[in-house]
């Protein structure tokens, strides 16, 4: 380091390929669990069914519910080629206008429409920054995407043989997301229930998933990287309810945004564009459930941030160090990374 501001650099490991899981664990509890006590850098392993060995009646596990949508939608522009579009999110003020990314975007010109195979049409509209495209459905987008669309992978998982419902959480509702609060998909219904019969209780906010949580960070510094609103919303029984905790245990990092946001505003819904980075005065959560994330991402930050809040005087690159040298040991004992792959529990 030779500046004060956090590199990019500072934030990248090796991994190999083989590393990043293509399935997921069956039973979901069945993946692998590391636990880190961020204090103290001591490292246990065990498997995610097991995770109420370090859960306490009080606690309170705040999960992001939503839906991912079937999102990628294929057909045919005027003339015969093929057309992708890939639907992120919906725009503020009509409800058939959403964002999206298109291919091929050159020969998609405002005005034109894409045909997919069930009839429907789709008219792509104006460009907006990062390449992304306004598009609008000729009908109700929910109930297109229900008829047309595929589940939106990430780019990383190559086969794509697993169910759709299995890159959903057993508790999503409310639709919205383009990708899923992963660190969710390990949990079983009869996992929450045993949980809560020992006095762990579970709330529910919402996070529509962007495609930000793929993409790595911009620049060469940490500072210069900017995160893509994302819409949440919290009730005032969740709001209640981290209030009496004992303990507040957030699952995914997705839900780590929304109660930091909430403990700053006391808006039930809205747009977030929080950024957490090293260090971070985190106000609402206490412990984190979460999978390994990619280097060189706004995740990891998100991690190392937390690591450091539970450290005596510590600064970020002790915090990186701790974190990615529990990433090492997951490497060394065959843990599986990303979406599909096995979860960390930071306490």
């Amino acid at each position: 380091m030779t500046d004060s501001r956090l590199r990019v650099d500072d934030f990248d490991y090796d991994l190999p390929a083989d590393a990043i899981a293509q399935s997921p664990a069956e039973p979901r509890d069945s993946s692998r669990l590391l636990v880190l006590q961020r204090a103290s850098g001591v490292i246990e392993h065990a498997q995610f069914a097991d995770i109420g060995r370090w859960l306490r009646s009080g606690d309170l596990l705040v999960v992001n519910d939503s839906r991912v949508i079937p999102a990628r939608l294929r057909g045919t522009r005027a003339g015969g080629g093929a057309a992708e579009i890939l639907v992120l999110r919906p725009l503020d003020d009509d409800p058939a206008a959403w964002e999206a990314l298109v291919r091929p975007s050159r020969r998609l010109p405002v005005g034109a429409a894409v045909t997919l195979a069930t009839g429907d049409r789709v008219e792509i509209g104006e460009r907006l920054e990062d390449g992304r495209r306004v598009i609008r459905f000729g009908g109700d987008p929910h109930a297109i995407m229900a008829k047309a669309g595929e589940m939106p992978l990430p780019p990383y998982i190559h086969d794509r043989l697993a169910p759709p419902d299995r890159y959903q959480t057993v508790y999503a509702r409310p639709p919205g997301s383009a990708a899923a609060p992963t660190a969710g998909l390990h949990f079983t219904p009869e996992l929450l229930h045993a949980l809560e019969a020992g006095g762990v209780r579970h709330a529910s906010v919402t996070l529509h998933v962007g495609l930000d949580t793929f993409r790595p960070l911009e620049g060469d510094y940490v500072d210069e990287h900017r995160i893509h609103r994302e819409w949440y919303e919290i009730s005032s029984d969740a709001r209640e309810a981290v209030k009496r905790a004992g303990r507040v245990v957030a699952v995914g990092t997705t839900s780590v945004r929304v109660l930091e946001t909430a403990a700053a505003d006391e808006a039930t819904s809205r747009w977030t564009s929080l950024y957490i980075t090293p260090p971070h005065p985190f106000r609402a959560v206490d412990a984190l459930i979460t999978n390994f994330h990619l280097p060189r991402s706004s995740l990891l930050l998100l991690v190392t941030a937390f690591v450091q809040a539970g450290m005596d005087e510590a600064d970020a690159f002790a915090a990186r160090d701790r974190l990615l040298g529990a990433y090492r040991e997951a490497l060394a004992e065959g843990y599986r990374f990303f979406s599909f792959g096995d979860a960390m529990l930071i306490v």
